[in-house]
């Protein structure tokens, strides 16, 4: 079992291994009822021990229902004691015009974001709040500083950023005190982001991969380690996704992978993840299988 996961250098210490909420919200054709919805997060936390749930305000399918996948976890965490053990993090930053996807990061948008999260989230503080992705029509300072002013007047507990290179994160923690990044990584596609990783890792933030197992549309490129990883999987009696996952978990003690299923079953298989251990010969042919 791997060990709990600090969140930075934070107070928030988690599960290793995290919840990614979007798929509940994102997809209008294969979005499950509200109640199934409201049951699995429940599952997940009474369960399994997930205590680190990621979402944004902009899991949805447009602007019309802005914080959708937000109301689904406050239903589902309302119980006070369920609550309590659970850190939220969400986003702000993105916009579903008629179900496109933009980007905002003007200070005035991301404090009525943040404000209308508050109120998704039915909570006073938000534990993590991201900045969804860089704007660039706007300086990242004023962007992040939004974030700082929010943290110093109560509204977030911690800030994160999201799609963020090295670079944008100098920038950024020159405003605030920066205890996470959300970037997309897997055993795909982990070469892009490994100067990413290496920064975090000398900078004690954790980095959250996005797409751990690679993510929808990416069947040709998931095609060249399929082998390898079933491969794997099949020696130590899992699934694919699994090995997928447990190779970020031993990759670097910074990562904090946050799979989203929309089954019980698949969530549950994810969670295997924490206890599986590949040996070095496994992990360094997963490393070198995508190239």
């Amino acid at each position: 079992m791997h060990n709990p996961h600090r969140i930075g250098t934070t107070e928030l210490v988690v599960h290793p291994i995290g919840y990614g909420a979007m798929h509940l919200s994102i997809d209008q054709s294969r979005r499950p009822l509200p109640a199934d919805s409201v049951r699995l997060i429940q599952h997940a936390v009474d369960e399994l021990g997930v205590n680190f749930i990621d979402t944004a305000d902009a899991y949805c399918i447009d602007d019309t229902e802005t914080g959708h996948n937000e109301r689904l976890i406050a239903e589902a965490l309302r119980d006070a004691g369920r609550r309590q053990r659970v850190v939220v993090a969400t986003k702000g930053g993105s916009i579903r015009p008629e179900g496109r996807w933009e980007r905002n990061g003007r200070p005035e948008h991301l404090r009525a974001a943040c404000e209308r999260s508050l109120r998704a989230l039915e909570t006073e503080i938000i534990d993590l709040y991201q900045l969804h992705a860089p704007d660039p029509t706007v300086p990242i300072e004023e962007s992040v500083g939004a974030l700082r002013d929010l943290q110093r007047e109560g509204k977030i507990k911690h800030i994160g950023v999201s799609n963020f290179s090295v670079p944008l994160l100098e920038r950024a923690m020159r405003e605030a005190e920066v205890a996470s990044v959300q970037n997309q990584f897997s055993v795909i596609n982990q070469r892009q982001e490994e100067a990413v990783l290496k920064f975090c890792e000398q900078k004690s933030i954790t980095y959250i991969p996005w797409n751990p197992v690679g993510g929808r549309g990416k069947a040709a490129q998931l095609a060249e380690v399929s082998a390898l990883l079933s491969e794997i999987a099949a020696a130590h009696n899992t699934t694919p996704h699994v090995v997928a996952i447990a190779w970020l978990l031993q990759l670097s003690p910074a990562m904090l992978p946050i799979p989203g299923t929309t089954k019980i079953k698949h969530l549950q298989q994810n969670m295997e993840a924490a206890t599986l251990t590949l040996t070095a010969e496994e992990m360094k042919h997963l490393e070198e299988g995508h190239r």
